[in-house]
């Protein structure tokens, strides 16, 4: 049997400590924890910086690093600083150098890394050995060279080859959320189909059960399945809540893909143990022909400058989609006429926070807002254009009117000025796959000894 130790979905989110206690207490063979993903969107990556906080990053990982220290085990992080480029592998690093120092602990650290050679990509991309996924944008070898960041998708191959360093710590780039938490089942010749199943499950540790806010979990894996137990206090986990899990962050709630195959939990069945732990045998690990890794990479798309206004007037509440196009058709006309800029070299929009700035034309729930927030999102190629059509943009937002023939309104902006400039922002520009003749090719492993 193999006991994985899941302390939080990511780390930065906060953990119940004294649950964490309950599972070092349980003699785990290895505390395994993810650091981010894409969720909040290309930036992260675009820049190479973390989402998260490095105060609560470095308070979190100091507790799992004492934790590590009184199990005896190794302690793994997968996706370091929210995208696992080498910039926020290095910054994982460098807190885990200060906390071993102040813990007065030396450590054997393995460092796995992610990130690619836009270069070397476009390369392999002109051989023809990257494919699209699903929905994936068109790209060229150019698309490819204009990314800041490129990282690769490590599976548990890749990180068995890091815990076969006998390392005390795993700081590891990008990987998939599983991966971390299949790799040592595997190894230890555990169930293929339970162990990247569990996998799954405990991948955003206590989602899967009564109380997702506290985090830890155990699984145990063995030769026919796994089973999961929430640890803090209030914390149960169902048939329910452990085979939903399936569906999170998956559009099929029986098929998962990873790199060299995909899980099949369609024959699988879900039992409750008792009133807080839940059996799962049945499911099923299928190979694929050929070792695939995903890519992911962010670039440029322009500077960003963002101005807010609020409307109370019940009659421009009401008419708030009429006014907010006329406003874009004028300014957009005025930037073209007063400006260097080709016309789609920029965008303007405006949004309307309670009315449809989330679906825009596709929202179907109507209602009477008592005020709407209206936010205006510029991009365009340089932080100084964006600036100036912001200006432009400015003297609509704060008095115009719905029709030429009314007195002229006055509108609230919510700070002065009113114009924040968000500087460079990403978009995301791959959604591939890299073939691998070996799964190595795309990663880098390094063992270093600190503190």
């Amino acid at each position: 049997m193999t006991r994985v130790l899941i302390p939080s979905g990511a780390l930065g989110l906060n953990y119940d400590p004294d649950a964490l206690a309950r599972g070092i207490a349980a003699k785990p063979d290895i505390i395994a924890i993810d650091g981010g993903s894409t969720d909040s969107g290309p930036s992260y990556l675009g820049r190479g910086v973390s989402k998260y906080a490095r105060s609560s990053t470095k308070r979190e990982w100091g507790g799992l690093m004492e934790a590590r220290a009184a199990a005896h085990v190794p302690l793994v992080i997968g996706t370091a600083g929210t995208c696992g480029a080498d910039a926020t592998v290095d910054w994982m690093l460098d807190i885990t150098r200060e906390i071993a120092v102040e813990q007065g602990r030396p450590l054997k650290v393995a460092v796995l890394r992610s990130s690619q050679d836009p270069t070397h990509i476009a390369e392999a991309f002109e051989a023809g050995e990257i494919t699209p996924l699903s929905a994936a944008p068109d790209i060229t070898s150019e698309t490819i060279r204009s990314c800041s960041n490129i990282v690769a998708l490590a599976g548990a191959e890749q990180i068995a080859a890091a815990l076969e360093t006998g390392a005390d710590i795993i700081i590891a780039g990008r990987t998939t959320d599983t991966a971390i938490i299949a790799a040592l089942p595997l190894m230890q010749g555990g169930h293929a189909g339970g162990a990247w199943h569990g996998a799954k499950i405990g991948e955003c540790g206590a989602l899967c059960a009564t109380n997702p806010q506290s985090g830890v979990i155990m699984i145990d894996f063995d030769a026919t399945g796994f089973t999961v137990t929430p640890l803090a206090d209030g914390a149960h986990a169902s048939p329910h809540t452990v085979s939903a899990h399936m569906l999170y962050e998956n559009s099929d709630p029986f098929i998962l893909y990873e790199p060299g195959g995909h899980l099949d939990v369609t024959r699988a069945s879900y039992t409750a143990l008792d009133e807080t732990s839940v059996r799962v045998e049945g499911s099923e690990w299928v190979p694929s022909d050929r070792y695939t890794v995903k890519l992911e990479g962010a670039r440029p798309a322009g500077a960003r400058t963002v101005v807010m206004a609020l409307l109370r007037d019940p009659r421009y509440v009401a008419n708030a989609a009429d006014w907010a196009q006329d406003i874009v058709t004028k300014c957009r006309a005025k930037v073209l006429d007063r400006m260097d800029i080709a016309a789609d070299a920029f965008t303007l929009e405006l949004r309307l926070i309670g009315q449809s700035a989330s679906f825009g034309a596709l929202e179907t729930r109507a209602s009477d807002p008592v005020e709407i927030g209206v936010i205006g999102i510029i991009t365009a190629p340089s932080e100084d254009q964006a600036a100036e059509i912001g200006k432009l943009l400015n003297p609509y937002l704060l008095h115009h009117p719905l029709t030429q023939e009314e007195e002229q309104p006055t509108f609230a902006f919510l700070f002065s000025p009113p114009e924040m400039h968000q500087g460079t922002v990403y978009e995301f520009a791959l959604n591939h796959v890299l073939h691998l003749a070996d799964p190595m090719d795309a990663f880098k492993l390094e063992v270093l000894t600190i503190g």
